[in-house]
């Protein structure tokens, strides 16, 4: 298994084998998203969305924090439109990526998150975190409603829970988060990397082709009504019913032992 390590400022990057980890590296400003990061963080999604080799991505962060959100003296810095049009935009950019990104992306959560930390959170599409953190969209105590993490945030929990956490700014638990289902699991904090890169190994083992089929297939038939999504799902499967790796699949239970994904027919 080969390990490929590269480092930047604000992002660290370790490759292991097929799966990728990302790393916010501010602890010192504990991770704030400051626009340095983000287009790093875009260059590495960029490059990885083109990965043939690459199965899994894990987000993380170093220091105490996950993520508080923007950076609020880059933000006080500049309080003019035409920052604020650059920074919003570029952030919704680099969550949209993490959407679009071919394979699974698996937020790994040491620390608070908060704000767009917490719109990190929700926009990665599995969630591991330790027990003793907390998460919050609390913009409205500084008189800004967290309107961009409302998007990400209602995408995962329900209205009500949503806009009671965007409205008051109070921060809720990591086992309240996996209640109303802002992340899947929630561990000691000594057991997270186990349990993250578990849950990604678990994932890597599956067929690409049906990883990534499934991702994409699943969000988009999100927005759809019911029939015209089992049109669309139906199209997709059989799609990848067609795929190599499905004879393979269905040839190893057959024969009850591992599949050899990338096999040819």
């Amino acid at each position: 298994m080969s390990t490929i390590q590269t480092q930047t400022p604000s992002i660290l990057r370790e490759d292991i084998g097929s799966i990728c980890r990302l790393t916010l590296n501010r602890p010192k400003q504990y991770n704030a998203l400051s626009m340095e990061v983000l287009e790093r963080m875009l260059t590495q999604l960029n490059d990885i969305a083109q990965s043939d080799s690459i199965q899994v991505v894990i987000l993380s962060a170093n220091g105490k924090a996950f993520c508080p959100g923007h950076d609020l003296k880059e933000m006080r810095e500049d309080r003019t439109q035409e920052y604020g049009d650059k920074l919003f935009g570029k952030c919704s950019e680099m969550m949209l990526a993490i959407r679009n990104l071919p394979q699974p992306v698996i937020a790994e959560v040491q620390g608070i998150a908060t704000a767009a930390g917490c719109q990190l959170v929700a926009t990665c599409d599995l969630a591991v975190a330790a027990d003793h953190v907390k998460f919050g969209v609390s913009g409205i105590n500084m008189g800004l409603f967290c309107s961009t993490p409302s998007v990400a945030l209602s995408r995962n929990v329900m209205p009500k829970q949503a806009l009671e956490m965007l409205l008051t700014g109070e921060f809720i638990t990591a086992a309240r988060a996996r209640e109303i289902g802002l992340v899947n699991r929630v561990v000691p904090a000594d057991k997270l990397r186990e349990e993250t890169d578990t849950l990604a190994e678990l994932i890597a083992a599956k067929a690409p082709a049906a990883v990534r089929i499934g991702k994409d297939m699943f969000y988009k038939q999100l927005g759809m009504k019911l029939e015209d999504a089992y049109t669309y799902a139906s199209e997709r499967i059989v799609c990848n019913m067609l795929e190599d790796d499905v004879k393979e699949g269905l040839d190893a239970f057959a024969e009850k032992r591992k599949p050899i994904w990338g096999k040819k027919k």
